[in-house]
């Protein structure tokens, strides 16, 4: 749906973005991650035509993206930006039209989100008589009021305790299911677990990796499994796996043991079967947290 092809992002001689190549599939929910100043606001920027590359194109669905498609497009930014004298549903009124919704259109659309997010005595309070959470539910719903094609979330759960940001998690996956595609720039990596599709990872203006959660995960995640087993003493090491941690626990021993490179589970149960008795034995997914930091880090 949407491609960023070879983009590169010069403010003087300092480079936001090197040659930096995504592809966001359509109907999917697309993680955009990186270390604070990894030009990631700045790509998400440039997709939205509000500064141009330095060089490279954006296309959406096979053409130069233009004015009009980006005023289809969904869009909220780390910096919140509503206008603070303003009523909540004068501004959402407001906002609605500038994406091309008649009042009438907007304001059945406003009262069905208004209702279903409980804010329904909100319409006439004045933005500044609300919290930083209370603001950011208005700003969720005015982006995504006109039921864009391309959503950009950039930071959406900042401000929210855990009942509403699991709320905006909840509808962030209705609009994916609906066929919404979804670019979310998050530092909460639970977050992307739970809902990204894809991945892109920027570090230092140059993009580290991206693809697909689980392929990321098996490529760059360490290949451990978890074995319980009765037993008093820990395992010996084996062909198929070394220790990397066995202690005693009720009823028995825990064991994380290290998959060799050219072996597979069949492997080390082979080995483990004629040594303890097995009570339970399961692959550990390698966590986003920990592969971030080790594309990052090099760690």
């Amino acid at each position: 749906m949407l491609e960023c092809k070879n983009i590169t992002k010069k403010f003087g001689e300092f480079k936001a973005l090197d040659d930096v190549s995504v592809a966001i599939p359509e109907g999917k929910i697309f993680g955009l991650l990186g270390p604070n100043g990894a030009g990631k606001t700045t790509l998400i920027r440039i997709i939205n035509r509000i500064t141009i590359p330095t060089a490279g194109e954006v296309i959406l669905n096979g053409k130069h993206i233009d004015d009009e498609d980006v005023r289809a497009i969904g869009y909220l930014p780390e910096e919140r930006g509503l206008f603070k004298k303003m009523k909540v549903g004068e501004q959402s009124l407001y906002l609605a039209r500038l994406k091309g919704m008649s009042t009438a259109a907007a304001t059945a659309e406003l009262k069905k989100w208004f209702i279903r997010f409980g804010i329904q005595s909100w319409w006439d309070k004045k933005v500044e008589e609300l919290s930083k959470g209370m603001a950011q539910k208005v700003q969720f719903i005015t982006t995504v009021l006109h039921k864009p094609q391309l959503l950009i979330l950039d930071e959406p759960f900042s401000g929210f305790d855990p009942v509403n940001a699991q709320m905006i998690r909840d509808e962030i996956l209705r609009l994916r299911d609906e066929g919404t595609t979804i670019i979310l720039s998050t530092h909460n990596m639970e977050s992307v677990e739970e809902l990204c599709d894809n991945i892109a990872l920027i570090n230092k203006s140059h993009l580290v990796v991206t693809g697909g959660t689980d392929a990321i995960r098996r490529e760059y995640g360490n290949n451990q499994v978890e074995v319980l087993y009765r037993s008093g003493e820990a395992l010996p090491q084996g062909r198929a796996y070394e220790i990397f941690s066995d202690e005693e626990i009720k009823d028995g021993r825990r064991a994380v043991l290290n998959v060799a490179p050219d072996r597979a589970s069949r492997d080390v149960l082979g080995e483990l079967i004629n040594q303890v008795d097995i009570c339970s034995y399961r692959e550990l997914i390698p966590r986003m947290n920990d592969i971030f930091i080790k594309l990052v880090t090099g760690k």
